[in-house]
């Protein structure tokens, strides 16, 4: 990059995103990140340390799933990596829709400290959603439909339950935090794939579940209305091919959404407009999600294709909110 560009790059992270709230960790050889954006911890992609979502932890630590080593860990701030849990494997004549391999989604943390998360496997007997106590071990709460891929999960605090974007179906289901049989929330074209994975990530966030979509390129917005129900889907913004997760940097609606394959992270304005902030010169190695806390956001990097070194970046945010 030239120092031009890098001027400009620069200049543009600083209006959202910039000087770095985590030290780097030592780990493997990577790209060297802009002075804006500092490693929490390069992971071990030989261990199946590839981080497919995140949550965050009081204590600074993050909860992460492992995608396809089927484990829930806890990354420190200082980037030590400690696994909580393994899934069990599916039968060996199992194949997950769309993925074939047993694919560990999104993970949410509750107030108490359980770990709620979503397992898919194309089988009936492990498909859904799951639970980690403190200190206890991982057991299924809801059976999802073996024929779909749970991929995004939300919480709603103030309501306790547990919002989940189906990637094949094109669904969002809906499952108190208790457990039990999952309720067809949220369905429609908008949240459909065109070939490969429709609904992706999902937030709750100013009384409406907010879905990206990967195949569509698309960030929707469904009112949760008084009693509950889904309102109409709106498209609030579009050109984002290859979306995966997304995450809301204040009280706002603007969001950071990562573009997965590309190696990107949007800022995405409230009109639908977005900018790119961060690319791979920064230690993009195919962001999957986003979580952020006061002005931190923090960056799983599951390095799908780029298969050199998965990781957790944190940036700090300014401008906008």
């Amino acid at each position: 990059m030239t120092a031009t560009m890098h001027g400009k790059r620069a200049g543009l992270l600083a209006a959202a995103v910039a000087a770095a709230l985590a030290a780097t960790v030592a780990g493997p050889a990577a790209a060297a990140p802009a002075p804006d954006v500092h490693f929490v911890a390069h992971l071990d992609m030989a261990d199946g340390q590839r981080p497919e979502n995140i949550t965050l932890e009081p204590d600074g630590s993050a909860g992460v799933t492992f995608a396809f080593s089927r484990q829930v860990a806890r990354i420190t701030p200082d980037g030590r990596v400690h696994v909580l849990a393994t899934l069990p494997a599916p039968p060996a004549d199992a194949s997950t829709p769309a993925l074939t391999s047993p694919f560990l989604g999104g993970i949410v943390r509750a107030q108490d400290g359980t770990l709620y998360f979503l397992y898919a496997t194309g089988s009936s007997d492990l498909t859904g959603l799951w639970r980690l106590r403190p200190g206890g071990t991982p057991e299924r709460i809801s059976a999802f439909p073996a024929d779909g891929l749970p991929n995004g999960l939300a919480l709603d605090s103030r309501s306790g339950l547990l919002y989940a974007a189906d990637s094949v179906l094109g669904t969002v289901w809906r499952v108190p935090t208790s457990g039990g049989t999952p309720g067809k929330w949220a369905t429609g074209p908008e949240l459909e794939s065109t070939g490969f994975l429709g609904a992706n990530g999902i937030k709750i966030h100013n009384g409406a579940a907010w879905v990206s979509n990967l195949d569509k390129g698309t960030v929707l917005r469904i009112p949760i209305t008084a009693e509950g129900t889904a309102g109409p889907v709106e498209t609030k913004a579009t050109d984002l091919v290859n979306i995966d997760d997304i995450a809301f940097t204040g009280a706002g609606d603007t969001l950071l959404a990562a573009i997965n394959a590309d190696n990107e992270v949007a800022l995405v304005r409230p009109n639908g407009t977005h900018t790119v902030v961060l690319t791979a010169t920064d230690g993009l190695e195919n962001p999957t999600s986003l979580a952020v806390r006061g002005v931190t956001a923090y960056i799983a990097n599951g390095a799908y294709f780029t298969n050199e070194d998965p990781n957790l970046l944190a940036v700090r945010i300014t401008g906008d909110k």
